[in-house]
C-alpha cells in the first residue's frame, strides 16, 4: 500500500508521514498494526467532534437512505442544506443572515472575494502579510507568503498587503478598496491573535471608506476558540463570514455568509454569479447540521476554554518558549524548526499525532477534537514532555 500510495496518489511534500490508517474513533486514529494514536490535530482542525461521532454518523446514514446528489446548488429545496443555513443564521448577528454552501474553505474564500467585488463595484482587495486563505488561484492571490505562490504567478491583480496587528497600516484601506480579508486568528503564521482592538479598528476604517470586511473563520470557527466564531471575542462583526473545516464534522464543506441583500447580487446581472454542482450536498449538509447542533447545544465550547488552561498548565518545559492561540487552537513554540521536526516525528512513533503550521517553522500544531477528555490531554502532554526531556538531556 505504501508503494502504491507514493506511485499513484499525488503528493504535496517530498516526505509525507505515510501512516497507513485502519480506522479511527473518538480522539484516536489506528494504524494497520492496530496501534492507537492520540489525535492532537483533528484532521487539521476539521474533526470538531472527533472521529465517527455517533450523531454525525447517524445523520449521514439517515440521509443516505433518502437521496444523494439530485441537482446543482440552489435549484431544489433540500432539507439538510436549508436547516443548516437556518441554524447558522440563528447563531449569527442579524446582518449575517444568508449562507452559500460550498465544497471547501478555499472555494468559500473565492465566493467571498467575488461577492465583495460584485457588491461594491470596486476591485482592490487588501489582505494581511503571512495570511493563508486556501490554495486555489484567488485564495492564493490573498496569501501573504511569496515563497509559496511565486511559482504560480500571475495571480489575481489589484491585491495589496498590510501587516496584521499594525494599526498604522489600516490607513492603506481606502475608497478604492472593495474588501479587507483577514483571518480572525492568523493560522499559518503561528496562531497570532489580534491585539489592541485591531479588528475593531479595521472594522471602523472599512465603514469610513465603504469597504467590506471579510473574516476567515475556517480554522477558528465552530467552537474551537471557546465561542462559536472567533470574532465574538473581539467586538467585530464582519460583512462576510467564511467558514469550513470544523463545520463538516469530518466531511468536506465550506460556507460564506452575508446579508440577504448582499448575497442576492450573485443571482442576477449576471445570473449564476457563483455556481457549484456539489455545494450543499445533502449528505455533507446533514453531517454539518448534526455537528453544529452538538456544538451549540452541548458544553463543548465552554469546555474548550477550560481545556486550553489545562494544556497551558501541563505544557511547561524549558524548551517550550510560549503557547500561542486560543481555546483548542494552540501552538507550542520551540527554538528551531529542526527541534519541531524531531518532536513531531518522535511523538508519532510514541502514539501521539502532532503537526506543523504552514509558515511558522518553530510551531507545533495542537488542535485536538473539542471532545477530547482531560485525561487524554494530560496523556498527550506527558508524551510531549517526555520527548522534550530526552532531547534536552541528549543536547547537554
Amino acid at each position: 500500500m505504501s508503494e502504491d500510495f507514493l506511485k499513484y496518489q499525488a503528493q504535496t511534500t517530498p516526505h509525507p508521514l505515510a501512516m497507513e490508517i485502519s480506522h479511527a474513533e473518538g480522539c484516536y486514529i489506528y494504524d494497520t498494526n492496530n496501534k492507537p494514536h492520540l489525535d492532537f490535530v483533528a484532521g487539521v482542525s476539521a474533526c470538531t467532534l472527533g472521529h465517527i461521532h455517533p450523531k454525525v454518523v447517524k445523520a449521514i446514514k439517515n440521509q443516505l437512505d433518502k437521496y444523494l446528489h439530485v441537482m446543482v446548488y440552489g435549484e431544489y429545496i433540500q432539507e439538510p442544506a436549508v436547516e443548516l443555513t437556518k441554524l447558522l443564521a440563528k447563531h449569527l448577528p442579524d446582518s449575517l443572515e444568508t449562507t452559500y454552501l460550498t465544497n471547501s474553505g478555499t472555494e468559500a474564500i473565492e465566493g467571498a472575494l467575488k461577492l465583495a467585488r460584485r457588491a461594491t463595484g470596486r476591485s482592490e482587495i487588501i489582505a494581511a502579510k503571512h495570511a493563508y486563505h486556501g490554495n486555489t488561484m484567488g485564495s492564493m492571490s490573498v496569501m501573504g507568503y511569496e515563497e509559496r505562490k511565486q511559482a504560480f504567478r500571475p495571480l489575481v491583480p489589484d491585491v495589496h498587503f498590510i501587516t496584521y496587528n499594525d494599526c498604522d497600516d489600516i490607513q492603506n484601506i481606502t475608497r478604492k478598496t472593495a474588501a479587507v480579508i483577514l483571518e480572525t486568528i492568523q493560522g499559518g503564521a503561528g496562531f497570532i491573535e489580534p491585539k489592541g482592538n485591531y479588528l475593531a479598528k479595521v472594522r471602523t476604517r472599512c465603514d469610513e471608506v465603504g469597504a467590506l470586511l471579510i473574516l476567515d473563520e475556517v480554522q477558528p470557527g465552530i467552537g474551537r476558540t471557546g465561542k462559536l466564531f472567533g470574532f465574538e471575542h473581539y467586538k467585530c462583526i464582519p460583512d462576510i463570514l467564511v467558514t469550513g473545516k470544523g463545520l463538516g464534522g469530518g466531511m468536506p464543506i465550506g460556507a460564506f455568509t452575508a446579508s440577504r441583500g448582499m448575497m442576492s447580487t450573485l443571482k442576477d446581472h449576471p445570473k449564476l454569479g457563483h455556481i457549484t454542482t456539489f455545494g450543499g450536498h445533502p449528505v455533507i449538509a446533514a453531517a454539518a447540521l448534526a455537528t453544529l447542533k452538538e456544538v451549540t447545544e452541548s458544553n463543548l465550547m465552554a469546555k474548550a476554554t477550560e481545556k486550553e488552561h489545562l494544556f497551558r498548565q501541563h505544557l511547561v518545559h524549558p524548551m517550550i518558549q510560549e503557547i500561542r492561540g486560543k481555546g483548542l487552537m494552540l501552538a507550542a513554540i520551540l527554538s528551531s524548526s529542526k527541534l519541531v521536526d524531531e518532536v513531531i516525528l518522535t511523538c508519532q512513533k510514541e502514539g501521539l499525532i502532532l503537526f506543523w503550521l504552514l509558515f511558522e517553522p518553530k510551531a507545533i500544531r495542537i488542535t485536538p477534537p473539542l471532545t477530547i477528555s482531560n485525561d487524554e490531554i494530560i496523556k498527550g502532554c506527558d508524551i510531549i514532555l517526555s520527548v522534550l526531556d530526552r532531547i534536552h538531556k541528549k543536547s547537554k
